[in-house]
């Protein structure tokens, strides 16, 4: 049996994967209390923060922290991230979406899946220490919290759930992990199984580094497969169109094996035992991330002796989790809607080496 306590931790990490982004036009002038600050980190360099703060608190709260490079997505005046919370929006939470060092709002250079800091050097900074001196600033600085907070994402946000639980702040009592990348060259995003993803590669590198905010290379061409074909050379790249501006593409060039290089950027050196609760959630179906998430469970799971690492797996492409009930995937129905968490089964560690636990999760209960 799983322990009550980690039901309740990921009782309201889960949710996030059960809600469709076009969720039911909310008010949220009528529920929430803004908060826009710029949060200082040891560096001295700030990073843009909204904080939503329910008008109606019977209790004190905890925190939902989701932090992205892809902005917060303002309508109205109010983060569109909050569409996908609605069951939350009901149980009450103070919700708090942050951009990341050096996009959008915030201060400081961004750089591409920044690799884990040495800690060594008491002034060396990554997203685990930006996350760390968020949440501290939060726990002092924002009425009405409980001193707990939970963290999730997908995808780069997946990503930078996994730095967090690299050197967690203490608050910190539950995460979800959801397709996350773990290794860059061995199975995700940018090379599945060693090979390069040529498309995906060269737009995300322009999405990402063109500019603060998300860029759309401009292709003169409809039929974008013709239009590589016709490129040529890798090099025609930056010979034609980055210039090498670009540090993301530039590593791709300098680095086209598996080298130190990708080997520092992945997980596996840096995770061991889990210090929280962490739900780890992966689609059959991911065409960037299925490697990322298994293989941040099985990491974790080789010290996991306090049982804290969980792992989900449904029949979803990449970020499908959040996108719609998850009843079908193109023209295949699975005669069920598989993002709905009423019901979901979750893999739950055993207790003794061998076989792994399935049980039924009813939704209902919260962290608090």
């Amino acid at each position: 049996m799983p322990r009550p306590n980690l039901l309740h931790a990921f009782a309201s990490l889960i949710v996030l994967t059960a809600i469709a982004s076009a969720a039911d036009t909310q008010d949220y002038g009528s529920i929430f209390r803004k908060m826009d600050v710029m949060i200082p980190t040891r560096d001295g360099i700030h990073l843009h923060t909204e904080i939503y703060v329910p008008k109606k608190i019977k209790a004190s709260l905890p925190f939902i922290l989701e932090r992205t490079p892809y902005g917060l997505d303002d309508k109205k005046g109010f983060s569109r991230l909050l569409d996908a919370y609605q069951d939350l929006i009901r149980d009450g939470y103070i919700f708090v979406f942050q951009d990341i060092r050096g996009r959008y709002k915030s201060e400081g250079k961004f750089v591409m899946n920044r690799p884990p800091r040495d800690k060594s050097d008491a002034k060396a900074i990554d997203e685990s220490t930006d996350t760390y001196d968020s949440i501290d600033w939060l726990l002092k600085n924002v009425r009405n919290n409980n001193g707990r907070v939970g963290i999730l994402g997908i995808s780069y946000g997946g990503w930078l759930t996994t730095m967090a639980l690299l050197d967690p702040h203490p608050a910190l009592k539950a995460a979800s992990e959801q397709a996350s990348p773990e290794d860059q060259f061995l199975g995700d995003d940018f090379h599945h199984n060693g090979a390069f993803r040529l498309s995906y590669g060269f737009e995300y590198a322009a999405l990402m580094e063109k500019t603060k905010e998300n860029f759309s290379f401009k292709f003169d061409k409809y039929d974008t497969f013709d239009w590589y074909l016709k490129l040529g050379a890798l090099s025609n790249v930056n010979g034609r169109y980055f210039h090498g501006e670009l540090p993301t593409w530039n590593d791709f060039v300098a680095h086209p094996n598996y080298d130190d290089f990708w080997k520092k950027l992945a997980f596996h050196p840096y995770l061991k035992a889990p210090k929280v609760p962490n739900l780890n959630v992966a689609g059959w179906w991911d065409q960037e991330d299925f490697y990322g998430p298994v293989k941040i469970y099985e990491l974790l799971e080789k010290e996991d002796s306090k049982h804290l690492n969980v792992l989900v797996v449904e029949p979803w492409n990449h970020g499908g989790c959040a996108d719609g009930p998850g009843r079908q995937l193109g023209p295949i129905d699975f005669q069920s809607d598989t993002g709905d968490l009423h019901a979901y089964v979750l893999y739950v560690p055993p207790t003794t080496r061998g076989t792994h636990e399935q049980r039924l999760r009813h939704h209902g209960s919260r962290t608090g």
